[in-house]
């Protein structure tokens, strides 16, 4: 090959199957996502549909954020401090639907509250 640019970018994309392409890798790829990884991005999508969960999937996510953070003490300093952080803030956030849910079950508001505009 007489451009070595040409090569380079060739060898890049090699490179990039093999991690990208299913079936491709014969080793498992660097940059592949870990169990724990997949789980923490499936727990914390859920904030955005927080407050239409109901209270049982609200407390299964608790503890699915609870089993995650044991999970997660095998990270290396930087990743845990990262990493736990957001998971704590998504379980903060169930925690305090959950709450609120909770307490608006115990004292339902009455008709003349409930259609009181402010």
């Amino acid at each position: 090959m007489k451009n070595p640019r040409f090569a380079f970018i060739v060898l890049m994309i090699a490179c990039v199957s093999f991690c990208y392409v299913p079936g491709l890798s014969l080793t498992p790829c660097v940059w592949a996502e870990e169990p724990w990884k997949t789980e923490f991005d499936n727990i914390c999508a859920k904030t955005d549909d927080a407050m239409s969960l109901s209270v049982e999937e609200l407390k299964g996510l608790i503890e699915r954020c609870e089993k995650l953070k044991a999970v997660m003490e095998n990270l290396d300093e930087s990743g845990k401090k990262v990493f736990q952080k957001r998971l704590q803030m998504c379980r903060d956030l169930f925690a305090f639907v959950l709450e609120s849910k909770s307490s608006n079950s115990q004292n339902p508001p009455t008709t003349e509250e409930s259609t009181t505009i402010h």
